[in-house]
């Protein structure tokens, strides 16, 4: 199985550290990462359902899958 890229890396390494707010966050997306927040969101969304994703990261991966549940339950 192929490793995942370094922008997938770099992703996934970002989503794992903490953000106070919201618009800190986004902010670092565009300056970092160097995409939109909703091209971010939408790799970061393909990630959780990649299994190498998931090996690389687990806590990360599993922490997200379990709030992207919640919210389609709530819905």
């Amino acid at each position: 199985m192929d490793s995942l890229g370094e922008r997938e890396r770099a992703v996934l390494a970002f989503e794992g550290r903490g953000w106070e707010t919201p618009g800190a966050k986004e902010r670092a997306i565009r300056e970092e990462l160097d995409l939109a927040p909703v091209r971010y969101y939408q790799l970061l969304n393909a990630l959780l359902d990649d299994p190498r994703a998931l090996e690389l990261a687990p806590v990360t991966v599993n922490r997200l899958r379990r709030v992207r549940e919640s919210r389609r339950r709530e819905r």
